[in-house]
C-alpha cells in the first residue's frame, strides 16, 4: 500500500510540568498488532501491516515536528508475531534533539496525557526521501544520528530531521513493499535494521544493549494458519 496521502488519526495532548509544556502526539486508536521488546541482543519491533504503516507515518511526522513527542504505546497492543523470549516490553517515543527533553520526566508526562484533541495527519506526495550513501555517513558525536535511551518502560529515539530521514526509506520499505513480498512467499523473514548512531555504535548509558532497532514485519496469522 502506498503511503502518499495516507491518513493517520491521532490525539494531541498539551502537558504542563512546572514552567515547561510538552506536546504529545499519539494514535487515536489502540495499535492493531505491534510489540516492541528489549532483550540481551537489543531492541526488536514486531509489526503487522497496519502497524507498520502507522510507524512509517509517525516516523515522517517526528522528522517534521521538532516541538512534539510522537508516542506509540506498544505495551498495550496485541501482537501477531510468534516469539519465545524473556523480553522486556517497551513503548516508543520519537522526538527531535532540539527539545532537550529530560527522559526522567516522561513518566509524569505520560500520566497527564488526558483525553487529547483529535487530529488527522496526512502524508504528502514523496514524503519519504531516498538518500545516497554520502548522505548517510556520520561520525561519533554527530547530531544527525539517532540516539537511543530508555526510561519508564519506553524506548526513546532522539535526533535531527536528517537523522530520521536517513532511516525513513527503510521504514517505508517495510510498510509499502513488505506485505506484498510476504504474500508471495509466506513464512519469509522481512525486516529492516535501523541504525542508532554511526556504524551501529552502542552508546553508553542508553540502556539499550544493541546498536540498532530490528523492525520485523509479521505475517498475517490467517495466511500462516492456511500454510500449516
Amino acid at each position: 500500500m502506498e503511503l502518499d496521502g495516507y491518513k493517520w488519526r491521532t490525539l494531541i495532548s498539551q502537558v504542563r510540568l512546572g514552567k515547561d509544556e510538552y506536546r504529545v502526539i499519539r494514535p487515536a486508536r489502540r495499535i492493531s498488532h505491534g510489540s516492541l521488546s528489549e532483550s540481551w541482543h537489543g531492541a526488536e519491533l514486531d509489526l503487522d501491516e497496519a502497524a507498520a504503516r502507522e510507524l512509517a507515518v509517525a516516523w515522517w511526522l517526528a522528522s517534521r515536528s521538532p516541538r512534539s513527542l510522537v508516542y506509540l504505546p506498544y505495551r498495550t497492543s496485541r501482537t501477531t508475531c510468534e516469539r519465545d523470549c524473556d523480553c522486556r516490553s517497551l513503548d516508543l517515543v520519537l522526538l527531535h534533539h532540539s527539545l532537550q527533553f529530560p527522559l526522567s520526566r516522561w513518566k509524569s508526562v505520560r500520566a497527564r496525557l488526558g483525553a487529547g484533541v483529535p487530529h488527522t495527519v496526512k502524508t504528502p506526495p514523496n514524503a519519504f526521501p531516498v538518500l545516497g550513501r554520502e548522505d548517510r555517513l556520520g561520525y561519533p558525536g554527530d547530531l544527525n544520528q539517532l540516539r537511543p535511551g530508555i526510561a519508564a518502560d519506553t524506548l526513546f529515539l532522539v535526533g535531527s530531521r536528517h537523522a530520521f530521514e536517513v532511516e525513513s526509506d527503510n521504514v517505508r520499505d517495510v510498510a509499502e513493499d513488505g506485505p506484498a513480498l510476504i504474500g508471495e512467499a509466506p513464512g519469509r523473514h522481512y525486516c529492516a535494521e535501523l541504525g542508532l548512531g554511526p556504524t551501529y555504535v552502542t552508546y553508553p548509558n542508553s540502556g539499550l544493549p544493541g546498536g540498532m532497532l530490528h523492525v520485523v514485519l509479521c505475517e498475517d496469522p490467517e495466511v500462516r494458519t492456511r500454510q500449516k
